[in-house]
């Protein structure tokens, strides 16, 4: 048996003559928490469509749990798909609509009864068998969307911004719930989405995507601390990208101290500049420093006691920017 839940190799995806999807290949392990993260028009959600079957690659080939599914029809894949607006049955309580799969596939009544109980369990929506999605909130009718891919006992479960249309704070709820859903069921979770704190908070690894290919895979961790590209740089969180010897190199903002100009300096390097603008944000505090070199670098610190007891640099006063050496990541790719 293969080791992969899902295995992707040189797969390509053209819509005319666009490339959506450019020789792409991943690995996804099973029981993994798996995003595929990128902006509009990366190719992401294309390639969950593939891996669904809803779309066919040009090239390259997709396998499931080692058996090759690139001409298979989707209804003879062993995923499930949930979708940003849910397709849940207006007409049908929350009881048919989990059981609906279930019915499809003849069934018997009784063990439909029962799976659709156990998958509400999991949901945490014991009691709300008899409603109707218009009675749910926005949280309630994702978890039902959710049992009714669970009760078909999938291998893997695909999910295509399921929280999208869900407001921050709901959003921020529900992925905690779906994390552990995750965990609860053991099943392979493929999650795309465009919003970077939703795939740093629940993924076991991700999958940065640009332009239709990948520009790094790795832990949340990975990603952010070690960025492989300059786009990865700049799409996870902030970065500085600083242009010396010919290469580029990344430096986070909480990395970056800010002390007088006369110093002395608290790191290995140094760099003296103007700041252009503060911005209190609450837990922290943004500063905007324009380097005598002419670039700009953003410069966060958190506001803690001991930031509160002294007097921070303000708008328009010079400054020194330290980092040190280790906390510099050189990018792949040279200046040219």
């Amino acid at each position: 048996m293969s080791e992969s839940a899902v295995e992707v190799r040189e797969v390509v995806k053209r819509f005319s003559d666009n490339v959506v999807v450019d020789h792409v290949s991943l690995d996804i392990r099973p029981g993994e928490f798996f995003t595929m993260l990128g902006p509009s028009g990366s190719g992401k959600t294309t390639l969950l469509r593939m891996i669904a079957g809803f779309e066919t690659p040009d090239a390259g080939a997709i396998f499931l749990h080692g058996v090759d599914v690139t001409t298979r029809s989707a209804h003879l894949r062993p995923v499930n798909t949930v979708f940003q607006d849910y397709a849940l049955f207006p007409h049908m309580d929350v009881a048919t609509n989990v059981e609906y799969g279930l019915r499809v596939r003849r069934i018997p009544r009784a063990e439909r009864k029962e799976r659709a109980q156990r998958a509400l369990d999991m949901v945490q929506l014991r009691g709300m068998e008899q409603r109707r999605p218009a009675q749910l909130s926005g949280g309630q009718r994702q978890r039902v969307a959710l049992a009714r891919a669970i009760i078909n006992e999938p291998a893997v479960l695909l999910l295509d911004e399921p929280l999208g249309a869900l407001d921050l704070k709901l959003r921020q709820e529900m992925q905690v719930e779906l994390k552990a859903i995750q965990r609860r069921v053991g099943i392979t979770f493929i999650y795309v989405t465009h919003d970077q704190e939703e795939a740093m908070a629940m993924s076991d690894r991700v999958a940065i995507m640009n332009n239709g290919v990948i520009e790094q895979v790795g832990t949340p961790r990975d990603v952010y601390e070690r960025p492989s590209t300059p786009f990865v740089a700049r799409f996870i969180g902030t970065s500085n990208i600083l242009e010396r010897a010919g290469h580029r190199w990344s430096l986070r903002p909480e990395r970056l101290t800010l002390s007088p100009p006369e110093g002395p300096s608290s790191g290995d390097e140094h760099a003296a500049g103007v700041i252009l603008d503060t911005v209190y944000l609450g837990m922290m505090t943004r500063y905007i420093v324009h380097l005598d070199s002419g670039e700009n670098l953003v410069v966060v610190h958190t506001n803690d006691k001991a930031s509160e007891d002294a007097k921070g640099p303000a708008t328009g006063d010079r400054v020194l920017v330290s980092w040190h050496v280790r906390d510099a990541v050189a990018m792949d790719d040279a200046l040219t």
